[in-house]
């Protein structure tokens, strides 16, 4: 097991630091956040990060939410503060059904049902997989630049299995920690999502991808996704469910979504209820580069649940 952030030493600057707290489900020791709601009986949301990423992601958008909801965030397993399951980057738990299924088993444990369900990228994966398996039912379904279909072409046919291969390979997630770890390296990462983080945000990054820990629990994460499943049971989703596009996504391509949609209508016509927003602009951290146009789009499609 490759050593992993310190709460008491890395997390000290850690953004809503005083709204973390450590649960124990299915398991694993995780890292939440709970953001009260700004007024009594207000709905609850549950945001979930995508691969490689944290509650960190949630550091702007989330006070703004929590006008309207009352939130919980989550760092999944094995990334950030949220420990490493048992078998490390073999268990089962960083399948996307494994994901699912510990989530579950967190939100029961914190007694927390969401009416929204807000995933980002791989979150949304496995927010769609939790609706499908009635772990959870909320009035929507919101996927932000979400990774809901397989890639195709030869990088479908590629990525899960080098995936599984650096996953195992001894040492693969400390050389990749060193070079995230290099300034230059961090920033054509960045770039390559095609959005435009400020400091704050390039910083956090820069320290999650550095440490050995959390790049083993992403590269677990990866080793194990297995999107064709979620695909083929896709049509028999009945959440209503947005899709929130950055046109200059640069890791989940924009046109992905319109395959999504095109899928729905062919094989739930007249049940998938299914909206696509584009977001001129921004890139696959939409959220992170203009949190209240992607809020304010949100709660569009929210009033309209009515």
């Amino acid at each position: 097991m490759e050593p992993r952030l310190d709460w008491d030493r890395d997390g000290l600057d850690w953004p809503h630091r005083e709204r973390s707290r450590f649960v124990q489900a299915a398991g694993l020791r995780w890292h939440v956040q709970r953001f009260a709601p700004a007024q009594s009986g207000a709905p609850r949301a549950l945001l979930i990060h995508g691969t490689g990423s944290s509650t960190h992601s949630w550091r702007d958008f989330a006070p703004l939410l929590q006008a309207h909801f009352e939130l919980l965030a989550i760092d999944l397993p094995g990334h950030a503060f949220t420990s490493l399951p048992d078998g490390g980057t073999y268990s089962s738990q960083f399948s996307l059904p494994g994901m699912a299924g510990a989530l579950a088993q967190l939100l029961a444990a914190e007694g927390f049902a969401p009416d929204l369900v807000v995933g980002h990228s791989a979150g949304a994966a496995i927010g769609a997989r939790m609706c499908l398996d009635g772990t959870v039912r909320p009035r929507l379904l919101a996927s932000l630049n979400g990774a809901l279909l397989p890639l195709g072409g030869l990088a479908g046919r590629i990525f899960s299995p080098a995936a599984r291969l650096m996953a195992v390979m001894p040492g693969a997630p400390r050389f990749f920690a060193w070079r995230a770890g290099q300034e230059e390296v961090l920033q054509r990462l960045l770039e390559s999502t095609g959005s435009r983080l400020d400091a704050r945000g390039q910083d956090l990054y820069r320290r999650l991808a550095a440490n050995p820990g959390h790049v083993e629990g992403a590269l677990g994460m990866m080793a194990h996704w297995d999107l064709p499943a979620l695909a083929e049971a896709l049509p028999s989703l009945e959440t209503p469910l947005l899709l929130l596009v950055g046109l200059l996504d640069g890791t989940v391509p924009p046109l992905e979504a319109d395959r999504l949609v095109a899928r729905l209508a062919r094989e739930a016509p007249g049940r998938a209820r299914v909206k696509k927003v584009s977001l001129e602009g921004l890139g696959h951290l939409a959220h992170e580069e203009r949190p209240h146009a992607v809020l304010a789009l949100l709660l569009l499609a929210w009033q309209d649940l009515g």
